[in-house]
């Protein structure tokens, strides 16, 4: 047992990779679903919303945003949650892990070097045409996961997307899961109505019926997904190496899509690595999603202990803003499993967040 992360399923792959080397890819991308009022607070205003995946991987490389004036932060009262990338990014410096970005197809590109998976960027989720690219996303991600595959002995794998829990939801419906009202969002008040309406305007302009058709990933992507879920798709399916998903409910998308792929794909090799906020969330049900999915994923839930930072805007993630994201939930399990204290975790990302 490690402290600070409680896991759900099997230990078996936090023993073999606590001494192995890894490296942190964070995929980002832009759904223009995320526009839509009241579905995201990943951005001061929904415009805004689409310059978050490029100022979240500004900030993990320059430690500095360049593509807009401000850090995008979610303002409660006085004060504001901090970033997710902030988190990501103390726990990348802390213990000392490598990490890339990999653009899977953003509307706003970030000023700096970085992978990219296809020149489209992903679309509003209601015409039934969510990505116009998804084969090649996928395709391009798989050879990079290779490659990378072959230079580090396990992948981290986190995302950078606004709305991205509604396009999880559209996939996830899409692929015939159970998953109104269980993906999670970055308000405490989760617009699960509007969520769902989303997704069934989506899926009735693409001509698809879950209950009667059978749709495939790249169908489900293609209709009501977004360019993120296809490239960490293409990653996981890759490799045969162990992976860790970093996040919450959209990693439960990306699963189900490796599993549409391949249906005997070992899922005993992939641990999901969130946060408490994601695992307490009441207006959600990480569990269940997966259990449908397939009961031998593993879930580590990290608890940074926030009650007792010192830095004010970290407490806002105590009151459901936030959550998740950038990979968050798996940088911070990553930080823990390689030796540092919960504690010492929490006084980096106080220290980032403070500069």
């Amino acid at each position: 047992m490690i402290d600070g992360i409680t896991t759900y399923g099997s230990d078996e792959l936090i023993n073999q990779i606590k001494y192995a080397e890894p490296v942190f890819i964070c995929v980002i991308g832009t759904t223009e679903t995320s526009k839509i009022p009241g579905i995201s607070g990943a951005g001061a205003t929904p415009e805004l919303t689409e310059y978050t995946p490029a100022a979240d991987a500004e900030i993990m490389v320059h430690g500095s945003v360049h593509c807009m004036d401000e850090i995008p932060q979610t303002v409660v009262g006085e004060t504001a949650a901090p970033t997710r990338s902030m988190l990501t990014k103390a726990s990348l410096q802390l213990a000392d892990i490598p990490f890339v970005i990999v653009d899977a197809g953003s509307k706003i590109t970030p000023d700096l070097e970085c992978n990219r998976l296809g020149k489209e960027y992903g679309r509003d989720i209601r015409t039934g045409k969510g990505v116009l690219n998804p084969l090649e996303i996928y395709e391009n991600a798989k050879e990079l996961g290779s490659k990378l595959s072959m230079m580090h002995d396990y992948l981290v794998i986190g995302e950078s997307i606004a709305a991205g829990t509604t396009t999880a939801l559209g996939v996830l419906r899409a692929l015939g899961y159970d998953a109104n009202e269980k993906v999670s969002g970055s308000m405490p008040t989760n617009p699960h109505d509007l969520k769902t309406k989303v997704v069934d305007e989506g899926l009735k302009n693409a001509g698809l019926n879950p209950e009667t058709d059978e749709i495939d990933a790249m169908q489900a992507i293609g209709a009501v997904g977004d360019p993120t879920l296809a490239g960490m798709a293409g990653l996981v399916i890759s490799t045969d190496i162990p992976i860790i998903l970093g996040g919450g409910t959209q990693m439960a998308a990306v699963c189900a899509i490796v599993k549409s792929i391949k249906p005997n794909f070992d899922f005993s090799r992939i641990n999901l690595a969130t946060t408490v906020f994601v695992a307490n969330d009441e207006t959600a049900d990480l569990f269940d999603l997966i259990k449908q999915i397939d009961e031998d994923i593993t879930i580590n839930i990290v608890d940074p202990n926030f009650e007792d930072a010192e830095y004010p805007g970290l407490k806002n993630y105590l009151d459901g803003f936030v959550k998740e994201g950038v990979g968050a939930g798996g940088a911070m399990f990553t930080a823990l499993i390689r030796g540092n204290s919960v504690e010492r975790l929490r006084k980096k990302i106080e220290k980032v967040c403070s500069e």
